[in-house]
């Protein structure tokens, strides 16, 4: 399933990394005028602020990597804009910002009846059906707009403000502009995107203890954990083995999800130079085979659900099938896919949802040797 689903130093603790700050001033691109109470963060980190007065901003504690830079407020068009954080502060300088153009039309709102079963399959999709998952609240789920075709049955939503979501099994709260939203039950194919912020929830130590807890489990093994692992060629002492599996369409295959490929596995693991490539751009690398690739994370067991992997007689391991639909997609020094269109996962990777969702500097707890 696709996902929407963005260093080498990652792993080393935090204390050692520098941090940086960004600054910068929002004006309007029309009058020039400042911008105040703009949110301007960094896209799925938990790295943001608001505009003052004079439409000046500071970003502090930025983590090296490479992030997308937002600013955001009604009115006015999102800005975006890629960034690589390193070890010296950023100066941004004065930022102009288109605002809408409206067009007023009489409007005629009338209650759709099938709302509540439109977004009851998308919090399904979205959130998913984990443990974590039923720990999630959506807090404002009329942001939301949805679009269903009767004959596809393929469910379309995208928000016209940030949606509130609550993570209490993480820790987090999210807000989360969803700009495309895409799920075909026929195929099993979902594909989401859009921009979002983290903050970390109020609570007791104890709480926060399990929360770390918990983020660690939701990182070990996740498509977040290999990436990054690759990029420090790190993958078989991180526990990760990659194989190539050979598929081909099933000429006799009527629908349902089996038998859809023809498909082997070669039972012999891959270099990380088979499927690993560097880019000539800084903070950038790129993924790519022939082939399929079947991933196993060595230290996590299989979900339940996911038992059509079992065909291959491997062991019990957390499995992903990871597809190309063209011959790379690239992904960044914080180990977040950047071409998700170019890229479909399959099993563990692929019913991980928002619920299992980390902010990009994120930093897992190193084991004390």
């Amino acid at each position: 399933m696709r996902k929407s689903l963005l260093l080498l130093l990652l792993l080393i603790p935090a204390y050692c990394m520098a941090q940086v700050k960004i600054t910068g001033k929002v004006i309007n691109m029309t009058d020039t005028k400042p911008v105040p109470n703009a949110s301007v963060f960094l896209n799925n980190a938990q790295v943001g602020n608001k505009t003052a007065d004079d439409g000046t901003f500071t970003l502090n504690n930025v983590k090296p990597g490479k992030y997308d830079f937002i600013i955001s407020i009604v009115g006015y068009e999102t800005y975006t804009y890629s960034l690589q954080a390193g070890s010296t502060n950023i100066n941004l300088g004065t930022i102009s910002i288109i605002p809408k153009t409206f067009q007023l039309n009489e409007v005629k709102i009338r209650p759709d009846p099938n709302r509540e079963k439109y977004y009851a399959i998308f919090r399904q999709q979205f959130l998913g059906n984990s443990e974590n998952a039923a720990k999630c609240k959506i807090l404002n789920s009329d942001v939301l707009d949805f679009d269903y075709d009767n004959v596809t049955h393929v469910l379309k939503a995208s928000s016209h403000d940030f949606l509130e979501i609550e993570n209490k099994a993480l820790g987090y709260r999210i807000r989360y502009k969803l700009t495309n939203f895409n799920y075909n039950p026929s195929i099993a194919i979902l594909y989401y995107e859009g921009i979002s912020t983290f903050e970390d929830l109020k609570g007791t130590e104890n709480q926060k203890n399990k929360w770390r807890k918990q983020r660690q489990l939701a990182y070990l093994g996740s498509s977040m954990h290999f990436y990054r692992a690759a990029i420090k060629d790190s993958l078989t002492e991180e526990n990760f083995v990659v194989m190539r599996l050979i598929r081909k369409p099933n000429p006799n295959y009527h629908g349902g999800p089996n038998n859809k490929y023809l498909q082997s596995l070669v039972n012999k693991p891959l270099e990380r130079t088979d499927f690993f490539k560097l880019t000539d751009q800084e903070g950038l690398f790129a993924i790519g085979y022939t082939d399929c690739l079947y991933v196993m994370y060595t230290k996590k067991a299989q979900d339940p659900s996911n038992n059509s992997f079992q065909a291959f007689n491997m062991p019990n391991n957390a499995t992903t099938i990871v597809s190309f639909d063209e011959p790379h997609a690239f992904f960044d020094n914080n180990g977040i896919i950047a071409t998700p269109h170019a890229i479909v996962y399959e099993g563990d990777w692929g019913i991980s949802r928002v619920a299992e969702m980390l902010p990009v500097d994120y930093e897992p707890v190193v084991d004390k040797k």
